[in-house]
Protein backbone atom coordinates (compact mmCIF):
# COMPACT_ATOMS: atom_id res chain seq x y z
CA UNK A 1 0.00 0.00 0.00
CA UNK A 2 1.33 3.44 -0.97
CA UNK A 3 0.55 6.49 1.17
CA UNK A 4 0.38 9.96 -0.39
CA UNK A 5 -0.11 13.14 1.68
CA UNK A 6 -2.00 15.85 -0.21
CA UNK A 7 -1.58 19.60 0.24
CA UNK A 8 -4.52 19.59 2.66
CA UNK A 9 -2.68 17.05 4.87
CA UNK A 10 -5.03 14.24 3.82
CA UNK A 11 -3.42 10.81 3.62
CA UNK A 12 -4.43 8.86 0.51
CA UNK A 13 -3.93 5.11 0.36
CA UNK A 14 -3.05 4.08 -3.19
CA UNK A 15 -2.34 0.49 -4.10
CA UNK A 16 0.38 0.01 -6.73
CA UNK A 17 -0.17 -2.71 -9.30
CA UNK A 18 1.70 -5.93 -8.73
CA UNK A 19 4.37 -7.09 -11.14
CA UNK A 20 2.23 -9.92 -12.55
CA UNK A 21 -0.86 -7.79 -13.19
CA UNK A 22 1.19 -5.06 -14.78
CA UNK A 23 3.06 -7.54 -16.99
CA UNK A 24 -0.23 -8.99 -18.22
CA UNK A 25 -1.52 -5.49 -18.98
CA UNK A 26 1.65 -4.67 -20.94
CA UNK A 27 1.36 -7.92 -22.90
CA UNK A 28 -2.23 -7.08 -23.88
CA UNK A 29 -1.16 -3.64 -25.09
CA UNK A 30 1.85 -5.00 -27.00
CA UNK A 31 -0.18 -7.71 -28.73
CA UNK A 32 -2.89 -5.18 -29.61
CA UNK A 33 -0.39 -2.75 -31.12
CA UNK A 34 1.33 -5.49 -33.11
CA UNK A 35 -1.98 -6.83 -34.43
CA UNK A 36 -3.01 -3.33 -35.52
CA UNK A 37 0.36 -2.89 -37.22
CA UNK A 38 0.05 -6.16 -39.14
CA UNK A 39 -3.54 -5.47 -40.16
CA UNK A 40 -2.68 -1.97 -41.35
CA UNK A 41 0.29 -3.29 -43.35
CA UNK A 42 -1.81 -6.00 -44.98
CA UNK A 43 -4.64 -3.60 -45.85
CA UNK A 44 -2.25 -0.99 -47.15
CA UNK A 45 -0.36 -3.56 -49.20
CA UNK A 46 -3.56 -4.82 -50.81
CA UNK A 47 -4.69 -1.26 -51.54
CA UNK A 48 -1.46 0.08 -53.03
CA UNK A 49 -0.31 -3.16 -54.61
CA UNK A 50 3.31 -3.19 -55.80
CA UNK A 51 3.50 0.43 -56.85
CA UNK A 52 6.22 1.31 -54.32
CA UNK A 53 9.89 0.74 -54.84
CA UNK A 54 12.08 -0.76 -52.13
CA UNK A 55 13.08 2.57 -50.55
CA UNK A 56 9.51 3.84 -50.39
CA UNK A 57 8.28 0.57 -48.94
CA UNK A 58 10.99 0.68 -46.30
CA UNK A 59 10.14 4.26 -45.37
CA UNK A 60 6.46 3.37 -45.18
CA UNK A 61 7.21 0.38 -42.95
CA UNK A 62 9.28 2.52 -40.57
CA UNK A 63 6.55 5.15 -40.47
CA UNK A 64 3.89 2.56 -39.65
CA UNK A 65 6.04 1.03 -36.92
CA UNK A 66 6.59 4.45 -35.35
CA UNK A 67 2.91 5.27 -35.63
CA UNK A 68 1.53 2.09 -34.02
CA UNK A 69 4.29 1.43 -31.48
CA UNK A 70 5.09 5.01 -30.44
CA UNK A 71 2.52 7.62 -31.46
CA UNK A 72 -0.63 5.58 -30.79
CA UNK A 73 0.38 4.41 -27.27
CA UNK A 74 1.53 7.91 -26.30
CA UNK A 75 -1.63 9.52 -27.67
CA UNK A 76 -3.99 7.03 -26.03
CA UNK A 77 -2.21 7.32 -22.68
CA UNK A 78 -2.17 11.11 -22.78
CA UNK A 79 -5.81 11.48 -23.84
CA UNK A 80 -7.13 8.95 -21.30
CA UNK A 81 -4.88 10.20 -18.48
CA UNK A 82 -3.01 6.95 -17.98
CA UNK A 83 -5.32 4.36 -19.51
CA UNK A 84 -4.89 1.83 -22.30
CA UNK A 85 -6.70 -1.29 -23.44
CA UNK A 86 -4.66 -3.57 -21.22
CA UNK A 87 -5.00 -1.31 -18.20
CA UNK A 88 -8.73 -0.94 -18.79
CA UNK A 89 -9.10 -4.72 -18.76
CA UNK A 90 -6.90 -5.21 -15.69
CA UNK A 91 -8.25 -2.19 -13.79
CA UNK A 92 -5.03 -0.14 -13.78
CA UNK A 93 -4.09 3.47 -14.38
CA UNK A 94 -0.76 5.27 -14.70
CA UNK A 95 -0.48 8.11 -12.16
CA UNK A 96 2.25 10.45 -10.98
CA UNK A 97 4.27 9.66 -7.88
CA UNK A 98 2.09 12.10 -5.93
CA UNK A 99 -1.08 10.31 -7.05
CA UNK A 100 -2.18 12.92 -9.61
CA UNK A 101 -3.14 12.41 -13.23
CA UNK A 102 -0.32 12.25 -15.76
CA UNK A 103 0.24 14.83 -18.49
CA UNK A 104 1.51 14.59 -22.04
CA UNK A 105 5.18 14.84 -21.05
CA UNK A 106 4.79 11.81 -18.74
CA UNK A 107 3.18 9.79 -21.53
CA UNK A 108 5.87 10.95 -23.97
CA UNK A 109 8.75 9.87 -21.74
CA UNK A 110 7.11 6.54 -20.94
CA UNK A 111 6.31 5.88 -24.59
CA UNK A 112 9.76 6.67 -25.94
CA UNK A 113 11.57 4.69 -23.26
CA UNK A 114 9.01 1.89 -23.59
CA UNK A 115 9.96 1.26 -27.19
CA UNK A 116 13.50 0.49 -26.05
CA UNK A 117 12.80 -1.54 -22.93
CA UNK A 118 9.65 -3.34 -24.10
CA UNK A 119 10.18 -3.96 -27.83
CA UNK A 120 13.90 -3.66 -28.56
CA UNK A 121 14.96 -5.48 -25.37
CA UNK A 122 11.88 -7.78 -25.36
CA UNK A 123 10.88 -6.58 -21.91
CA UNK A 124 14.09 -7.68 -20.20
CA UNK A 125 15.03 -4.17 -19.00
CA UNK A 126 11.52 -3.54 -17.72
CA UNK A 127 11.53 -6.92 -15.97
CA UNK A 128 14.80 -6.24 -14.12
CA UNK A 129 13.78 -2.68 -13.18
CA UNK A 130 10.34 -3.69 -11.88
CA UNK A 131 11.73 -6.66 -10.00
CA UNK A 132 13.80 -4.44 -7.70
CA UNK A 133 11.24 -1.66 -7.23
CA UNK A 134 8.58 -1.64 -4.51
CA UNK A 135 6.04 -0.13 -6.94
CA UNK A 136 6.99 -2.39 -9.87
CA UNK A 137 8.23 0.59 -11.86
CA UNK A 138 9.89 0.09 -15.20
CA UNK A 139 12.63 2.36 -16.48
CA UNK A 140 10.16 4.70 -18.20
CA UNK A 141 8.27 5.18 -14.95
CA UNK A 142 11.45 6.04 -13.07
CA UNK A 143 12.36 8.71 -15.61
CA UNK A 144 8.82 10.10 -15.87
CA UNK A 145 8.02 9.96 -12.15
CA UNK A 146 4.99 7.70 -12.53
CA UNK A 147 3.75 4.28 -11.49
CA UNK A 148 0.84 1.96 -12.18
CA UNK A 149 -2.02 2.10 -9.68
CA UNK A 150 -4.82 -0.40 -9.17
CA UNK A 151 -8.22 1.23 -9.63
CA UNK A 152 -10.37 -1.84 -9.07
CA UNK A 153 -9.63 -3.28 -5.65
CA UNK A 154 -11.77 -6.05 -4.26
CA UNK A 155 -13.23 -5.08 -0.90
CA UNK A 156 -14.44 -7.81 1.38
CA UNK A 157 -17.84 -7.10 2.97
CA UNK A 158 -17.34 -5.76 6.45
CA UNK A 159 -18.69 -7.96 9.21
CA UNK A 160 -20.84 -5.95 11.58
CA UNK A 161 -20.55 -6.72 15.30
CA UNK A 162 -23.29 -8.93 16.68
CA UNK A 163 -24.42 -9.02 20.28
CA UNK A 164 -23.34 -12.24 22.05
CA UNK A 165 -26.39 -14.40 22.81
CA UNK A 166 -25.70 -14.42 26.57
CA UNK A 167 -25.82 -10.60 26.63
CA UNK A 168 -29.01 -10.14 24.62
CA UNK A 169 -31.38 -10.06 27.66
CA UNK A 170 -29.21 -7.41 29.30
CA UNK A 171 -28.46 -5.20 26.29
CA UNK A 172 -32.11 -5.02 25.20
CA UNK A 173 -33.04 -3.44 28.55
CA UNK A 174 -30.13 -1.04 28.85
CA UNK A 175 -30.48 2.71 29.03
CA UNK A 176 -27.95 3.66 26.38
CA UNK A 177 -27.07 7.30 26.01
CA UNK A 178 -25.86 8.87 22.81
CA UNK A 179 -22.33 7.58 22.31
CA UNK A 180 -20.00 10.29 20.99
CA UNK A 181 -19.17 9.69 17.36
CA UNK A 182 -15.45 9.73 18.07
CA UNK A 183 -15.83 7.00 20.69
CA UNK A 184 -18.14 4.92 18.49
CA UNK A 185 -15.68 5.19 15.61
CA UNK A 186 -12.77 4.08 17.79
CA UNK A 187 -14.76 1.12 19.09
CA UNK A 188 -15.74 0.11 15.54
CA UNK A 189 -12.12 0.32 14.40
CA UNK A 190 -11.00 -1.74 17.38
CA UNK A 191 -13.58 -4.48 16.73
CA UNK A 192 -12.54 -4.63 13.07
CA UNK A 193 -8.81 -4.83 13.86
CA UNK A 194 -9.01 -6.92 17.03
CA UNK A 195 -8.34 -10.30 15.37
CA UNK A 196 -5.05 -8.93 13.99
CA UNK A 197 -3.80 -7.49 17.28
CA UNK A 198 -1.53 -9.19 19.76
CA UNK A 199 -3.46 -10.47 22.84
CA UNK A 200 -1.92 -8.07 25.36
CA UNK A 201 -2.64 -4.92 23.34
CA UNK A 202 -6.06 -6.24 22.38
CA UNK A 203 -7.10 -6.79 25.98
CA UNK A 204 -5.65 -3.48 27.20
CA UNK A 205 -7.41 -1.46 24.51
CA UNK A 206 -10.69 -3.34 25.06
CA UNK A 207 -10.63 -2.52 28.78
CA UNK A 208 -9.92 1.17 28.09
CA UNK A 209 -12.73 1.48 25.55
CA UNK A 210 -15.18 -0.44 27.75
CA UNK A 211 -14.46 1.86 30.70
CA UNK A 212 -15.00 4.88 28.47
CA UNK A 213 -18.27 3.53 27.06
CA UNK A 214 -19.57 2.58 30.52
CA UNK A 215 -20.43 6.21 31.19
CA UNK A 216 -23.15 6.05 28.52
CA UNK A 217 -24.62 2.61 29.31
CA UNK A 218 -26.69 1.68 32.34
CA UNK A 219 -27.02 -0.74 34.13
CA UNK A 220 -23.57 -2.36 33.94
CA UNK A 221 -23.25 -5.74 32.23
CA UNK A 222 -23.49 -9.03 34.11
CA UNK A 223 -20.49 -9.76 36.31
CA UNK A 224 -17.62 -11.46 34.52
CA UNK A 225 -18.46 -10.07 31.07
CA UNK A 226 -15.38 -9.75 28.88
CA UNK A 227 -14.72 -6.15 27.79
CA UNK A 228 -14.63 -7.08 24.09
CA UNK A 229 -17.97 -8.91 24.30
CA UNK A 230 -19.37 -5.88 26.14
CA UNK A 231 -18.26 -3.59 23.31
CA UNK A 232 -19.73 -5.91 20.68
CA UNK A 233 -23.10 -5.94 22.45
CA UNK A 234 -23.13 -2.15 22.88
CA UNK A 235 -22.26 -1.43 19.23
CA UNK A 236 -24.74 -4.00 17.91
CA UNK A 237 -27.57 -2.57 20.03
CA UNK A 238 -26.58 0.98 19.06
CA UNK A 239 -26.79 0.02 15.40
CA UNK A 240 -30.22 -1.59 15.87
CA UNK A 241 -31.62 1.39 17.73
CA UNK A 242 -30.22 3.87 15.22
CA UNK A 243 -31.71 1.85 12.38
CA UNK A 244 -35.11 1.75 14.08
CA UNK A 245 -34.99 5.50 14.77
CA UNK A 246 -34.01 6.36 11.20
CA UNK A 247 -36.69 4.01 9.83
CA UNK A 248 -39.34 5.80 11.87
CA UNK A 249 -38.09 9.17 10.66
CA UNK A 250 -38.13 7.96 7.06
CA UNK A 251 -41.67 6.60 7.41
CA UNK A 252 -42.82 9.87 8.99
CA UNK A 253 -41.24 11.91 6.21
CA UNK A 254 -42.93 9.78 3.56
CA UNK A 255 -46.29 10.18 5.28
CA UNK A 256 -45.90 13.95 5.49
CA UNK A 257 -44.89 14.03 1.85
CA UNK A 258 -47.96 12.01 0.90
CA UNK A 259 -50.22 14.42 2.79
CA UNK A 260 -48.60 17.48 1.26
CA UNK A 261 -49.09 16.15 -2.27
CA UNK A 262 -52.63 14.89 -1.70
CA UNK A 263 -55.68 16.80 -2.84
CA UNK A 264 -57.56 18.94 -0.28
CA UNK A 265 -60.35 17.53 1.91
CA UNK A 266 -58.72 14.10 2.11
CA UNK A 267 -59.34 13.27 -1.57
Amino acid sequence: MSHVVTGEAVVLELRPASFGVRSLSAMIDAVTNLVLLVLAWVLLGETLGTGFDAAAAQALAVSMVLFFLVIVPIGVEALTRGKSLGRLIMGLRIVRDDGGAIRFRHALIRGLVGVFELYFMLGSVAFVAALFNDRSKRLGDMLAGTYSMRERVGVLPRQLPQAPPQLLPWVKLTDMGRLPESLARRISQFLAQAPKMIPASRERLAVALANEAAGFVSPPPPPGTAPELYLMAVMAERRERDFARLSRQYAGARERGRRLHALPFGQ
